[in-house]
């Protein structure tokens, strides 16, 4: 009896996720989750600005969002693209605004993400949204 090999086939991008409660607080171990993907990855480069915008990310779900819990999601959209996100339950999708001129203080931290990202967005889904962030550049994953 021979055994062919299985064939193997892409399964995506990598990523790590963790769902927290929706709070402030919850900054903290999504910083942590960047800190280790982006070290597992070796895009330690990329850590100080995708820890800066995730947090920017977690106080627009906790001012946004709906339900008690939040999903922090780290992927890997190509060798030097990584791409942070919050997924909250809300289909509320509102638009991230930069006030320019510094008026209102929740303006001013998205200001920093509009300025470290490469691509911001949002995917809607059936039950809520993820709200996203792009660093680096480079191709996607096929």
């Amino acid at each position: 009896m021979s055994f062919e090999p299985a064939a193997s086939r892409s399964t995506g991008c990598p990523a790590y996720s963790q769902t927290l409660p929706r709070e402030p607080r919850s900054a903290i171990a999504a910083r942590r989750l960047v800190r280790a993907a982006l070290s597992l990855w070796g895009l330690e480069s990329l850590i100080d600005d995708a820890a800066l915008i995730i947090t920017e990310l977690i106080g627009h779900a906790v001012d946004h969002g709906r339900l008690s819990s939040i999903r922090v999601v780290v992927s890997r959209r190509s060798e030097e693209v990584v791409r942070v996100g919050v997924v909250d339950r809300s289909k509320i999708t509102r638009v991230l605004q930069v006030d320019a001129d510094g008026d209102q203080p929740s303006g001013l931290g998205l200001l920093l993400v509009h300025a470290l990202a490469e691509r911001l967005g949002t995917e809607s889904y059936r039950w809520g949204k993820q709200v996203w962030a792009e660093l680096g550049e480079g191709k996607p994953c096929e």
